[in-house]
């Protein structure tokens, strides 16, 4: 039986996805007097300019307390100290203003192969501005990680004035996804995958080789009957979660072992707000994007592959992707995230059956 969230989610993403033009100009419009503010749902997220629904809270770089990666200065730093010329001398590693660049390799990378190199025609092209259909084009991963800074606001200032990376986005314990750049950019997220790939950093400690680890001492506890609850440490002063009354806990209570790159780890699960929101954008993306298979990594038995993915299958590979099937140093999104809730739970938004 089809609920009316996951209609009306897919009739969004119908309406949304079904043109590739530019919105027509409503100046001639005898309805709409100029000046008159166009009004946002809230769960819009934006590529090339255009807005898209997911069916999940978002918050743009534009909006108030989003992250903006386009920003040249550090967002936390003291004001007078937060310039690049200042973070330059403070901060090392950060050798450029930008955090991000231009969708285009230069030359054949392992990972990447042939075909995402630009003609001369298509280069020039991009530059004046992708389109839509041209990102299309260039777009066929989806990179999930989780940020190992317990919030998403830690995570921007780590990234962003710490690292002098980014990532297109990030979603939070109770569910919010924040967009930081437009998807049109090539965020610094996950190496090779770079120039195909969008990515997301997942609010979540991570995952160790040890049941005892401060992390995890740190930021679950139990509640007074007993369930495992997310504890944000009061140095973080309520980490800037936007939704004050959600109940933050792991989707599962216990911790998760699992194998990543051959080595046991253990895991506390993402929260079911944030399941519930990664689902809805992987949808999302994977309807604008028809080239991003809404899939994981198999192998031969149809079981999710845990490691790095040999250079070649990885250039061939058009889907969802773990930070670990891109590079061999990384365990995210780890042992306990459940692929098949995100990937079943998303195809069937997508392949829901919408009113005409």
């Amino acid at each position: 039986m089809r609920t009316p969230l996951l209609l009306s989610l897919a009739a969004l993403l119908l309406v949304s996805c079904k043109s590739n033009d530019p919105p027509v100009s409503s100046a001639t419009s005898t309805s709409v007097l100029p000046g008159t503010p166009l009004q946002r749902s809230g769960d819009e997220f934006m590529v090339c300019g255009q807005l898209f629904h997911t069916g999940a809270p978002v918050v743009l770089w534009t909006d108030p307390g989003g992250y903006d990666a386009y920003r040249t200065d550090r967002r936390f730093a003291p004001f007078e100290e937060s310039s690049f010329d200042k973070t330059r001398e403070l901060v090392k590693g950060i050798t450029t203003p930008n955090r991000y660049n231009f969708r285009y390799t230069a030359a054949p990378e392992p990972a990447v192969g042939t075909n995402f190199l630009l003609s001369k025609d298509e280069l020039e092209r991009a530059r004046a501005g992708w389109s839509i259909s041209d990102l299309r084009n260039r777009v066929d991963q989806f990179v999930y990680h989780y940020d190992v800074a317990g919030v998403s606001r830690n995570c921007f200032m780590i990234l962003h004035d710490i690292r002098g990376l980014s990532v297109h986005f990030m979603l939070d314990l109770d569910g919010t996804i924040y967009q930081t750049l437009d998807l049109k950019e090539r965020a610094w997220h996950a190496t090779t995958a770079n120039t195909r790939s969008i990515g997301i950093e997942i609010a979540n400690m991570g995952a160790y080789t040890t049941h005892s680890n401060n992390a995890f001492t740190e930021w679950y506890a139990k509640d007074p009957i007993g369930h495992t609850i997310i504890h944000i440490p009061a140095r973080y002063e309520g980490g800037g979660i936007r939704d004050k009354s959600a109940i933050l806990r792991p989707a599962r209570e216990e911790i998760i072992t699992g194998t990543v790159q051959g080595r046991t780890y253990h895991q506390y699960d993402l929260t079911p707000q944030q399941y519930n929101s990664l689902i809805r954008l992987t949808a999302a993306l994977c309807t604008i994007f028809p080239n991003l298979k809404c899939d994981y990594p198999r192998d031969n038995d149809g079981k999710l592959i845990t490691e790095k993915l040999p250079d070649e299958a990885l250039a061939n590979y058009q889907g969802l992707l773990g930070h670990y099937h891109v590079q061999k140093d990384k365990q995210d999104p780890g042992p306990a995230f459940q692929w098949d809730t995100v990937v079943n739970g998303a195809n069937a938004l997508m392949h829901t059956n919408t009113p005409h």
